[in-house]
């Protein structure tokens, strides 16, 4: 009877361990051992289980959703309602990394860069870049911008411009900052997006700009899609929430990547 006990509290823990990793996108091993109160070892053998019945993946430090790591790439409308208020945070500390009066910057398509749109202060005048749709219509009446729209194709997954004539026009550019999204943050794939199209814009902003700086909630650490658009050490600052995996945070502060946690 007491070992039939054991099973069924091991069954029970790892069902709670696939539904945090539902709900958090990752979960680090020694978060997961504090929580239950087991050993990093039981936690190890319990994500083997997990990942035989095809309920995650396990990562070096932990486990993400078995999902993660195909082509799939939610729409922008999707992706508008998650996680806000931490969008929110992060676009509230990235305010400290726009620059000064008569500056210049560069915003990726996205929900935290659009969300980093909605709050630019009015007391300076920036000129401001972008290839999203929604970002420029944002800021088309915002008062002290003067507005610059990338031309290209449009994807109505992003609703972004994207191709060779977007990725022509950024290689004649150079801002003080450019603000990326991204859908994969990871210690050894850097930062990555599901298409192509895609990742060869970013890469060409990165290249335009003076600054990198990356914005992207906790649940993108540790994840890892199909394309790499940056280099760990090609990116100056990952603003990111209080969820954000340790590991991943070390990694990038390590190799030269100013971390922010708002």
């Amino acid at each position: 009877m007491h070992a039939e006990r054991r099973a069924m509290y091991a069954e029970e823990r790892q069902q709670a361990i696939a539904g945090l990793v539902s709900d958090r996108g990752r979960v680090a091993v020694t978060d997961v051992a504090e929580r239950f109160g087991v050993t990093t070892e039981t936690v190890r053998r319990d994500l083997a289980v997990l990942e035989r019945a095809g309920m995650l993946r396990r990562v070096h430090g932990g486990a993400v959703p078995a999902g993660l790591f195909t082509v799939a790439e939610p729409g922008l409308g999707e992706r508008g309602g998650a996680r806000m208020e931490q969008k929110r945070r992060i676009a509230t500390a990235a305010l400290a990394l726009v620059p000064g009066n008569r500056g210049s910057l560069l915003l990726d398509g996205g929900t935290t860069t659009a969300a980093l749109a909605d709050v630019l202060p009015a007391d300076r005048q920036l000129l401001a870049v972008t290839n999203s749709v929604p970002i420029a219509a944002r800021l088309a009446a915002a008062v002290g911008v003067e507005l610059h729209v990338l031309g290209g194709r449009v994807r109505g997954v992003t609703q972004t411009a994207v191709g060779e004539t977007t990725v022509r026009a950024l290689a004649d550019l150079r801002v003080d900052v450019v603000f990326l999204g991204a859908n994969g943050i990871s210690a050894g794939h850097g930062f990555s997006t599901p298409d192509e199209r895609e990742a060869a814009v970013k890469r060409a902003m990165v290249l335009a700009g003076q600054r990198v700086v990356v914005l992207a909630d906790s649940t993108k650490l540790g994840r890892e899609h199909l394309v790499r658009f940056a280099a760990v050490p090609d990116v100056d600052v990952l603003v990111t929430d209080e969820d954000a995996d340790l590991d991943v945070v070390a990694h990038l502060e390590e190799n030269g990547v100013e971390v922010v946690v708002a």
